[in-house]
């Protein structure tokens, strides 16, 4: 009797031994990079309602689990979701609704983009947006002449690639109360030889926005599904859009809600007097998908439409020196707010001198505080050791490596040679702050996180430029790139316990390559392939 139940208890043990536990998803054969603390390599990892529930060895797991899907991955390298730091995922979509001005060589090819996207959709207000005259032979700003004949009634509206300046023609600026004698603080309406240009730099611009037809529901639907599908085939698993407004904002929570908008959004809220009396009085917001904790604000404009605030003048233009786009005692008194309502503040900043007043803001709001991670966007041009400012604890730097690629054809013109060598100085903000979030600013730039890698490394563009890489002491090493896209980001929204590694209790949110960007030559970085992209475990 006692080896019979000896024998029944060996078969029991056996049993229990052999029992599989179920997951949803075994990925195996894999060749992973957790990003974890010690930035470990894996082999395999399981799935379970859409979390990571274990990593470790294609052996260990496959003894250990059943799956319903079992991916093998086939050697092919594995990373964490790639998370945008900063960009515009709502304007990438409704861009793609509008005249796409994106690569245009002369100001003649935007005027046959308009001509032709207005023979087909008749528009009764033609809205456009991508053009850069620092890449045309004649770099001075546009002129509304040829618009006004082309178009006498219909008004037009051109704004730039960065957002920062708008070509209208006589149309527009008539439905917008724009005039000679207009004046607007934080930005300025060009005249030349008595006569209005129709370019608007900054803050004049929102008085022809102000008169935009207002998109219906089915047109911005559309522009979050079409740039939904465009950021995930490129591994994009969260986005943080730099300035939303309410309606916005939740109809990309009903997105979600349903089912139809898989993407995570951490949603900066717009400054406006309507976003801020509604969300600083809610307090944050967080599901699965959504994060709103978090105000975007400018201080100035941008570098290519000589908008950002400097200490000294232009070097290309006497006496301009920029300008700041918000008042500064309005700035900090918005910083208390913001404070005072425990919210995120992500200040745009270009320009040393505007960088130095966020930094010196920042610092004396947060005085005594801990862990606030306020965020200044872009810190573009940094001078006289203001980098020093950046060891604050509660400040992080969030930058986008291709603007500096693409920039550097004219920066310098802009800057000159000594204070260009404390700009887009990524090592040396990485050095200060221990962390960098990682963006692209799109649509001002491409979407590709691919470009935004090789930039950070290489420090050229896809056409070599410039031979040797620009300020190479300034760039980032391959394993610093990847956290700033993945970890470093999620830290920057506060969500570096949920994404930004393979980690057990973290979203699935993974990626397979077609290349391994950690190993693979440099030069082959910008045209990896995504394999697959996986957003809660689930495939996109």
């Amino acid at each position: 009797m006692k080896k019979l139940l000896s024998l029944f208890a060996l078969i029991l043990i056996f049993s229990c031994q052999k029992e599989k536990q179920q997951v949803d998803t075994l990925v195996v054969n894999a060749n992973v990079y957790t990003v974890n603390s010690n930035f470990d390599k894996a082999e395999a990892f399981a799935i379970k309602d859409g979390k990571f529930f274990q990593v470790g060895t294609s052996k260990d797991l496959q003894n250990t689990f059943e799956a319903d899907t079992i991916i093998d991955a086939k050697g092919q390298a594995v990373f964490p979701g790639f998370i945008d730091a900063h960009c515009h995922f709502y304007g990438l979509g409704m861009n793609l609704q509008k005249v796409d001005l994106r690569g245009t060589t002369s100001f003649d090819e935007v005027m046959k983009r308009v001509l032709d996207y207005q023979n087909e959709r008749q528009a009764e207000f033609i809205i456009g947006r991508g053009w850069d005259q620092n890449d045309w032979e004649d770099k001075k700003f546009p002129n509304k002449k040829l618009l006004d004949a082309l178009f006498p009634d219909t008004p037009v509206a051109l704004t730039r690639i960065d957002g920062h300046a708008m070509l209208c023609n006589q149309a527009a600026l008539d439905l917008a109360n724009i005039t000679k004698e207009t004046k607007i603080d934080g930005g300025e309406i060009i005249i030349e030889d008595g006569e209005l240009t129709g370019v608007l730099i900054d803050n004049p611009m929102e008085l022809v926005e102000a008169i935009f037809p207002k998109p219906n529901r089915e047109l911005q639907i559309n522009a979050l599904l079409d740039a939904q599908n465009i950021c995930t085939n490129l591994g994009l698993t969260t986005v943080s859009d730099a300035g939303l407004h309410r309606e916005v904002i939740e109809l990309m929570d009903s997105l979600q809600q349903t089912g139809d908008l898989h993407m995570r959004v951490y949603a900066m809220v717009s400054n406006t007097k309507d976003n801020l009396d509604y969300y600083l009085t809610k307090g944050k917001i967080k599901t699965d998908q959504l994060n709103v904790q978090s105000v975007k604000v400018y201080a100035d404009g941008a570098l290519g439409s000589r908008g950002a605030a400097l200490k000294a003048p232009y070097s290309d233009k006497d006496h301009h020196f920029g300008a700041m786009v918000i008042g500064l005692e309005d700035f900090k008194a918005l910083a208390s707010r913001i404070e005072a309502a425990n919210y995120q503040m992500n200040t745009h900043a270009i320009g040393d001198s505007a960088n130095r007043f966020v930094l010196k803001t920042y610092e004396k709001t947060l005085q005594g505080e801990t862990d606030r991670r306020w965020r200044v966007e872009h810190a573009q041009i940094i001078t006289n050791n203001d980098f020093e400012l950046f060891k604050n604890e509660n400040i992080i730097p969030s930058i986008q490596p291709t603007h500096a690629t693409s920039d550097m054809y004219w920066a310098e013109d802009r800057l000159g040679a000594e204070r260009i060598k404390g700009a887009y100085a990524y090592k040396t903000l990485l050095n200060a702050s221990g962390k960098v979030a990682l963006g692209t600013d799109f649509p001002v730039e491409q979407v590709s996180p691919f470009l935004t890698f090789y930039a950070a490394v290489s420090r050229q563009d896809v056409k070599g430029y410039p031979e040797g890489g620009f300020n190479m002491q300034d760039g980032l090493s391959r394993e610093e790139t990847l956290k700033g896209m993945t970890i470093w980001a999620a830290y920057a929204n506060f969500e570096e316990d949920e994404k930004g590694s393979i980690e057990v209790g973290k979203f699935a949110d993974f990626i397979i390559l077609d290349q391994d960007i950690m190993t693979t030559d440099v030069k082959n970085i910008p045209n990896i392939k995504v394999e697959q992209t996986y957003i809660g475990g689930v495939k996109q």
